[in-house]
């Protein structure tokens, strides 16, 4: 069982992973109705969220139906981390969670996300700071270490439990990997499996398939899995694992015309939430993940790149449906 604060989610919990330009309300949507345990928003800048940048502003809308879910800050400066965790509470997460783990360069490099994790002492003063100015349940997600030659997350997870964070999700990879090579399981579950650990450890990376999820459930005895990219043009693999390990039977795969249908609802979310062409444009990266497994797709994937027009799309989606009805 997974407990955070109040929430409680017993049975192999799946949480999906902050994800930038992806996790945004309309994706959410899929997720949870797909059976995602809780969810997390787009990452925020800690310093845009201070000075009331709109687009930032707008990443903390949650609605009810997405509960439990938590807000992910992101940010190099003490002072702002705090402040932008005091503006998320007011807008009633569940969770607030700290970016310790991004790679992407320009985050990283400036000290943040996985940053975080050249500074430890820093980390662990921001992380005891935000404890104590929010009453919502402050977590972490991080990574490995920096490179090979600086694995600390034992050192890490010790430290951060006593600063008074509730759960820690851990990255299997260094920031020096990005998302290449596969993910090490094994500091995970040494971290899970360590008497003196008593938060949860949410393990995260690779998770890819109902029986990866299995696996890593029993191998690792992690309290929860984390799912980030396998989840984009796939949202109903939350789905997919919650039958398996429930069944040992795996859930017949979408065919094209359920995938095209999922896609469609997916951007009528986009449209309701982001309006036109915003919503149309953010839509583009999901489609080629959708129906990622097709043949001689080239064709329909350039229309459903370039259109601009709602009802281009879902002709060019009915279309992909007739010529690829025995998919």
């Amino acid at each position: 069982m997974l407990k955070i604060g109040q929430i409680e989610i017993k049975d192999f919990p799946l949480l999906l992973a902050p994800m930038e330009d992806i996790t945004e309300p309309s994706f959410r949507y899929l997720c949870k109705k797909f059976g995602a345990d809780i969810m997390y928003t787009e990452f925020i800048a800690s310093e845009a969220l201070i000075r009331n940048v709109e687009k930032s502003y707008k990443k903390l809308s949650i609605l009810d139906y997405e509960r439990p879910v938590g807000i992910q800050l992101y940010g190099h400066q003490i002072d702002a981390m705090v402040e932008a965790a005091k503006i998320a509470a007011e807008a009633k997460p569940d969770i607030i969670d700290l970016n310790f783990g991004c790679p992407v360069k320009k985050i990283a490099t400036r000290g943040a996300g996985a940053g975080m994790l050249r500074d430890i002492p820093k980390m662990i003063e921001m992380a005891k700071q935000i404890v104590k100015a929010v009453d919502i349940p402050v977590t972490v997600k991080t990574r490995l270490g920096w490179d090979s030659d600086s694995i600390v997350i034992e050192e890490v997870a010790q430290r951060l439990q006593d600063a008074g964070i509730q759960a820690l999700t851990i990255h299997g990879r260094t920031r020096a990997q990005l998302y290449k090579g596969e993910a090490d399981w094994t500091l995970i579950g040494k971290i899970k499996n360590n008497p003196s650990i008593k938060i949860p450890v949410i393990g995260n990376g690779d998770v890819n398939s109902p029986e990866k999820a299995k696996e890593m459930f029993q191998k690792y005895n992690v309290d929860a899995i984390m799912i980030g990219r396998a989840s984009i043009g796939h949202p109903h693999i939350f789905s997919e694992i919650k039958h398996f390990l429930k069944t040992n039977e795996k859930l017949p795969e979408l065919s094209v015309s359920q995938k095209v249908e999922l896609a469609k609802e997916h951007l009528l979310q986009s449209l309701k939430w982001k309006g036109s062409p915003r919503g149309i444009y953010e839509m583009r990266r999901h489609y080629t993940l959708y129906f990622k497994s097709l043949p001689n797709f080239k064709e329909f994937k350039l229309k459903l790149v370039t259109s601009e027009n709602i009802d281009e799309i879902c002709d060019t989606l009915e279309n992909i449906k007739k010529n690829y009805s025995d998919f």
